[in-house]
């Protein structure tokens, strides 16, 4: 591996590409992966909000309004905390970014606060957003009430079932909620569900996406704003530790905590990085959610990536234990770094998950978010694979949220003893 190249995509773009501010390009694309495809009174829109986000992210006044924001209310920069416990039970030095820590308990609202602000910058009346674990839709409805702007969360029946607690963490914060009962109702009827609202008033309302997916510019727009999880974690690594971690393990369900934390480090090809998706209770259609291990090129919620769908192009069916991993894409960006080999991806199942967590909380006084989780166990097996390695995990929300859904797994244990 040479210093930034680790090889090129199918239509030739690299590393040293993205490195260099060349992608996405002006098509919004990450080598193939990217773009945009929506409705023709969706193209307007982007165009607008394109032009808006650069013009922010450029603007040194923003830029110190978001900071401002990250330090005083969102509480940043977050700890890196060294797992004294894990890391003797694991034989490596484990080291976690604790997003948990955040303002509302994970790395969403780096992203929600961003794009509020951009929200009122532009002179939205409303803002929509859709959530699977609930932690975005708790974000935006924080972020909103923090601005002053009206909020609708679209969030499926199924996730509001096992994500209660957030859901009436959405309500106290002001937000309407709207339960979605078609499709699959999970975040991918959650995102179909905002979009049309999106289609309606495309000039009054924002969409405030919550993860590295989507129509550009959101993949870029959402990394820009989550990326700080990476500089501070980098930083804390150089500081703390004297060194950089020998790998960098987050879990990816649409992207957003994974990239923000793994873009402080493509440049370093020392640092190997790792993404865990949901690998749920098997390998067969409907039983995981293993995009960029298990997915193949299609078009979905408006831009083109890996995508778990069979022959005929028809998305199929995901599961998780986590809500927050249970999507059958990936944001572009993954894509484009799994084709060229920079970022490798594996999968871990609902039990190893669940295992993961009970072990940082008993060992470390840490309940993790389930989507945490992953991470956690990926960081274990990789651990087995470089003993003594020092290791990065990006802990992105904790576990409250998850404390149902833990009780529920027992009881079904219990009944089958």
């Amino acid at each position: 591996m040479s210093e930034i190249e680790t090889g090129a995509g199918p239509d030739g773009a690299t590393l040293e590409d993205l490195l260099a501010g060349r992608l996405p390009d002006e098509r919004g694309r990450f080598g193939e992966y990217g773009g945009r495809f929506v409705p023709e009174t969706l193209m307007p829109a982007l165009s607008l909000l394109e032009i808006g986000a650069r013009e922010a992210i450029a603007d040194p006044a923003f830029r110190a309004a978001f900071e401002g924001e990250l330090g005083d209310w969102v509480g940043r920069p977050t700890p890196l905390t060294r797992a004294i416990r894990l890391s003797e039970a694991w034989g490596a030095e484990i080291w976690l970014k604790r997003e948990d820590l955040a303002h509302t308990g994970a790395h969403k609202i780096n992203n929600a606060i961003g794009q509020a602000l951009l929200a009122r910058r532009m002179g939205a009346r409303r803002v929509i957003a859709e959530t699977g674990a609930g932690q975005h839709g708790v974000a935006s409805a924080a972020a909103c009430a923090r601005l002053g702007i009206p909020c609708t969360v679209y969030m499926g029946e199924v996730d509001a079932a096992r994500q209660r607690p957030n859901l009436q963490r959405m309500n106290l914060l002001g937000a309407e909620i709207v339960q979605v009962t078609s499709g699959d109702r999970t975040l991918r009827a959650a995102i179909d569900e905002a979009l049309r609202d999106w289609v309606s008033d495309p000039e009054g309302t924002y969409y405030l996406l919550g993860s590295a997916v989507g129509p550009h510019p959101y993949p870029w727009l959402v990394r820009e704003l989550q990326a700080v999880i990476g500089r501070e974690a980098r930083a804390g690594m150089l500081e703390a530790a004297a060194c950089l971690p020998d790998g960098v393990v987050a879990c990816v369900g649409g992207g957003s905590n994974a990239i923000g934390i793994f873009h402080a480090f493509l440049g370093d090809p020392e640092v190997e990085l790792l993404g865990i998706e949901a690998g749920g209770s098997g390998t067969g259609f409907g039983e995981h959610a293993a995009t960029a291990s298990l997915g193949t090129a299609g078009v979905l919620h408006g831009s083109r990536s890996l995508l778990l769908q069979d022959e005929f192009g028809q998305v199929r069916d995901t599961h998780s234990v986590s809500a927050g991993l249970d999507y059958p894409g990936v944001g572009p960006e993954h894509a484009f770094l799994s084709d060229i080999g920079r970022i490798r991806y594996g999968s871990i199942g609902d039990d190893e998950a669940v295992a993961a967590l009970e072990e940082c909380a008993s060992l470390e006084g840490i309940i993790p978010a389930l989507e945490s989780a992953h991470a956690l166990a990926g960081a274990k097996r990789l651990a087995d694979e470089r003993p003594g390695a020092t290791l990065l995990v990006g802990l992105s929300g904790r576990g409250d949220k998850d404390l149902g859904i833990l009780d529920g797994l027992r009881e079904v244990a219990g009944e089958s003893q």
